[in-house]
């Protein structure tokens, strides 16, 4: 048994952590898909929000992250961690709980590696575009930005 298997038999309740960590993925998915929207709506209805400093550059790195992931061939490391407990729970196929079984139906699609590695390219591409296009402000400007936006109402 290898060191990380024999760490992660030890855990309690690998099926619960394994489950924790695919609801901690399909919230990353969901902020890097639904964040573009809200930046590009954003964007086309003024609003400041959007253009903040921290929460572009988190939504960019996560985007990239997986780019540079996918260019490499490997799995993300939640994938991998959340397989990995299962594994210890002794979970496999469709045994796994509920929550488990339809969020790993929502995040993940089976087809080519190719595909992906295409989508999330295009996609980061878009994100790129965006922060070209729309670059966050500094704390400051935004600031600036907001107290002028509140004098005109």
């Amino acid at each position: 048994m290898s060191n990380t298997n024999h760490f992660l038999s030890q855990l309690p309740m690998p099926g619960l952590l394994a489950d924790v960590i695919l609801v901690v993925h399909a919230l990353i998915v969901g902020f890097v898909v639904f964040g573009q929207l809200a930046f590009m709506v954003g964007w086309a209805r003024g609003w400041l929000w959007v253009r903040r400093m921290w929460l572009r550059l988190s939504h960019l790195v996560l985007i990239l992250f997986v780019v540079v992931q996918t260019w490499l061939g490997q799995l993300c490391p939640l994938t991998v961690w959340e397989q990995q407990l299962r594994l210890a729970a002794g979970q496999v196929g469709y045994e796994q709980s509920f929550v488990a079984y339809w969020l790993s139906r929502v995040v993940f699609y089976d087809l080519p590696w190719p595909v992906f590695v295409a989508a999330y390219t295009a996609f980061a591409a878009l994100v790129v575009i965006t922060w070209w296009r729309l670059p966050p402000l500094p704390a400051t400007a935004l600031q600036k930005e907001l107290g002028r936006w509140s004098k005109e109402k």
